[in-house]
């Protein structure tokens, strides 16, 4: 019986360690390398194994276009491991997920610089796929007068929500507020530095500004999507969240 490919990638000590890194959200190669304590060449090496392999992506930072963003396909992962099991054995693929109930006032924070598009489309989705669960909020380093005619478009056409009467909001507004999750979704905004908010865990998705974009409302469209199945990954993760746990 031939070993799956996934099989074979994952259980390499050093891709095993970029896989779980980059579960938990976008890395730039030098904090890959930071992380894993692994000469750079090495790091960089087994990286382009998992991009061949369709795992990993790689995007241009939009703030300094010198650097690369990496992000896991965690649906691909997913795919994968289900595929890997069920070549073992059928009794091994995994059962449909269960309803687990989330613990009481997780905050998540989203933050982007302009607040007009990604951040407030993550906030809306967290919501609406939370069902109520969580407490959702959005702001940015350099808030626009208003919200994207196309952000606006696009979650209304997406979740049925309406959002035209939010207005962007500062990230100094939220100063001295504690989040459970602090997620960045603009490299301009990571890359400036955490802001005044207090935060358990942070993370960075590198998602390209659609606002930028040649295609107009298609670029909201694939914006959307992918901020939809980061929000459907992040779900497990903010049920698992212990809010009495205190910033390191």
């Amino acid at each position: 019986m031939a070993v799956p490919a996934f099989v074979r990638l994952a259980a390499h000590p050093v891709r095993w360690e970029l896989l779980g890194a980059l579960a938990r959200g976008d890395y730039r190669v030098r904090e890959l390398v930071e992380r894993l304590d692994q000469p750079q060449s090495l790091v960089s090496y087994h990286l382009r194994l998992l991009r061949d392999a369709g795992l990993v992506t790689s995007t241009r930072s939009s703030f300094d276009g010198r650097d690369s963003y990496y992000h896991l396909d965690l649906d691909r992962c997913a795919a994968a491991l289900a595929g890997s099991a069920a070549a073992l054995h059928p009794a091994l693929c995994p059962p449909p997920s269960a309803t687990v109930a989330p613990p009481r006032h997780v905050a998540v924070l989203f933050i982007c610089t302009g607040n007009s598009a990604r951040s407030p489309i993550a906030e809306t989705l967290l919501r609406h796929h939370g069902d109520g669960s969580f407490t959702a909020n959005s702001a940015g380093t350099r808030p626009r007068d208003r919200l994207h005619p196309h952000a606006v478009r696009v979650l209304r056409d997406a979740v049925g929500i309406d959002v035209s009467h939010q207005r962007p909001r500062h990230l100094d507004a939220l100063a001295g507020h504690r989040f459970d999750h602090v997620i960045t979704l603009c490299d301009r905004a990571r890359e400036a530095g955490p802001g005044s908010v207090s935060a358990v865990r942070r993370a960075h998705w590198s998602v390209p500004d659609p606002a930028t974009a040649a295609d107009g409302y298609r670029a909201f469209r694939r914006t959307a999507a992918d901020i939809d199945s980061r929000i459907r990954h992040l779900l497990p993760v903010l049920v698992a969240t212990d809010s009495s746990e205190v910033p390191p």
